[in-house]
């Protein structure tokens, strides 16, 4: 008789020390350094070279996460990359790395709900922003990714708000700049729940209380991800982290503000989003960018962000910071990872077999680039490639090109989508564009400037590379059939990494 639980997901790492015990155990998934870093602009300088990878300027490469024991200035040590490779994602997940979006959506079928707990981890020690002294500059070490940046940032800050009307939670990660000694600006882009609890609150000129944890289980970042459709406001990503992890995620009550923070934390500031009070996020640098940004430029100072008042910080005892560097292969992790879980399922839905895979490549720093691994089956299959990639655009209005091909292509090796697109591509009949769609505000050349017709910023022109063999030419485009042999017979130790 099959097992009914055989097929769902048991993600075991409950925080983040268990996450870095396990990538201790996997070889070339982890290094740390004792030598002291600086943690503006040097510490990003660092690990741009040992394993940023995305869009990162070259020199980079996806390598293993890295721990900075000793940062100048400061007690506290930072992680960075933990999330910065699918292999340590399907390590964390206990998933096929080339499934991971599919392996994520099984989570959303065992759904469960947080559990609210008494004590936690990261209530350990309290640092209240009354106290004499408290300075948030001095208390953690935020990083800074190069020399532009505005200011100090906390790049993987999972705030928590509650709808003031309708009492649901959402849980979004946002960046935060360090602006005073208990002040942080929040940017929070345009459709963002949080931003919308918020727009709520400022309506009643009132302030808006949030918890923002740091340093928590990496399967707890990867739910917290995911977005629309799979995600529609008034759902609870957390519900999701506990339905990949098995067991529900614990929440406890914050000490200074009506609202609840992840038990497992490393860090939890609390604090209120402040009512019809802006500032400019480069206000103290004055150098007009923020920081870097997926898709590998630095981001434009914002001249008017909301401002979180710190109440307090709570920490575990010796708490680790996490960050990530911008533009790097974590934030593919972070946002292509559950785009491929949202597209899988509008596809299921809309074309139910149709589409075998979908890789949000790095290249578009997950949100830009999708390439669809397309099964035609017979003839009526052809032109539903087409359909199918309107269906992406539809369900991640973000992403910008749509790449098809056929099922002997490995979607995951660039080399042979790039052999599909010089042997299976004519661009008079194989680039079908889009123009005058949104698509995403953080891409340059979505703006007039760069095309007269984009007639506001963040117009796009939306592309599909159909690089699929027409049905009816199929047996003129089959590879070179070669002997499939046992390698290991001949080598024993060798390794099929396919």
């Amino acid at each position: 008789m099959n097992d009914p639980t055989a097929d769902v997901p048991r993600a075991s790492i409950r925080d983040l020390r268990e996450g870095i015990e396990l990538l201790k155990q996997e070889p070339g998934q982890f290094v740390s350094s004792a030598v002291e870093v600086d943690p503006t602009a040097e510490l990003a300088g660092v690990y741009k070279k040992v394993g940023a990878g995305g869009t990162v300027t070259r020199p980079t490469r996806v390598g293993p996460a890295m721990l900075f024991e000793n940062v100048k200035g400061y007690d506290i040590p930072v992680i960075v990359g933990v999330l910065a490779s699918r292999r340590r994602i399907a390590t964390f997940l206990g998933a096929d790395e080339k499934q991971l979006g599919r392996h994520m959506l099984r989570a959303m079928k065992h759904a469960k709900a947080p559990l609210i707990v008494d004590e936690a981890p990261c209530q350990e020690q309290i640092h209240l922003a009354s106290d004499p002294g408290f300075d948030i500059r001095t208390l953690l070490p935020a990083p800074t990714n190069t020399p532009e940046d505005s200011g100090p940032y906390f790049c993987m800050a999972v705030l928590r708000g509650t709808d003031p009307e309708t009492g649901k939670h959402d849980v979004t990660i946002h960046r935060l700049c360090v602006q005073d000694k208990d002040e942080l600006s929040v940017f929070m882009q345009t459709g963002r729940h949080i931003g919308f609890m918020y727009e709520k609150y400022e309506a009643m000129d009132k302030p808006m209380p949030i918890t923002i944890s740091m340093g928590i289980s990496p399967v707890e970042y990867m739910a917290i991800s995911f977005e629309p459709p799979s995600t529609p406001y008034g759902f609870d990503e957390l519900e999701f982290a506990g339905g990949l992890k098995g067991a529900p995620v614990e929440l406890v009550k914050a000490k200074t503000v009506e609202e609840y923070a992840l038990a497992s934390a490393e860090i939890v500031i609390e604090g209120e989003i402040l009512p019809k009070r802006r500032v400019a996020e480069d206000q103290h640098s004055g150098t007009g960018f923020a920081m870097p940004e997926f898709p590998g430029y630095d981001g434009v100072a914002n001249p008017a962000l909301p401002v979180v008042k710190v109440k307090a910080v709570t920490t575990r005892t010796d708490p680790i910071l996490q960050t990530l560097v911008g533009p790097g292969e974590e934030h593919v992790s972070l946002a292509g990872i559950p785009t491929e879980g949202s597209l899988t399922q509008a596809l299921d839905d809309a074309l139910p077999g149709l589409v075998k895979n979908v890789y949000a490549h790095p290249a578009g720093g997950g949100k830009y680039v999708g390439i669809l691994q397309v099964h035609k089956r017979d003839h009526n299959d052809q032109g539903r490639e087409r359909q199918a990639a309107i269906v992406a655009f539809g369900a991640f209005p973000e992403m910008k090109h749509i790449i098809l091909v056929d099922d002997d292509v490995d979607i995951f090796d660039t080399d042979d989508v790039l052999w599909a697109m010089t042997t299976r591509f004519q661009a008079e009949r194989s680039v079908i564009p889009i123009p005058g769609v949104r698509c995403h505000p953080l891409d340059p050349s979505a703006d007039p400037q760069f095309l007269w017709t984009n007639f506001d910023h963040g117009i796009s022109t939306k592309v599909i590379f159909d690089c699929t063999v027409p049905w009816e030419l199929r047996d003129k485009f089959i590879r070179a059939p070669f002997m499939d042999v046992d390698v290991s017979r001949f080598l024993p130790d060798w390794t099929d990494t396919a």
